[in-house]
């Protein structure tokens, strides 16, 4: 298995790292569930300059979302 590596994501992209085996849009709406079960991090990621309709996180976004959910 290859290292995971932050740098920039597609939303689905970073999804099916976590997910490889579900379908692009599961694995998406399955992540999304794990951010809001995470405390705050939803806030956090805005705060990076996450907006709802963005479809790619940049590296501080990826990397605040594997500090909290860890490595895919």
């Amino acid at each position: 298995m290859e290292e995971f590596k932050i740098r920039t994501y597609g939303r689905t992209e970073l999804a099916q790292c976590y997910c490889p085996t579900m379908n692009p849009r599961a694995a998406y709406r399955k992540v999304m569930q794990w951010i809001d079960m995470y405390p705050n991090l939803r806030q956090h990621l805005a705060d990076l300059g996450l907006d709802p309709k963005s479809r790619t996180y940049t590296p501080a976004q990826v990397k605040a979302i594997v500090d909290a959910l860890g490595e895919p």
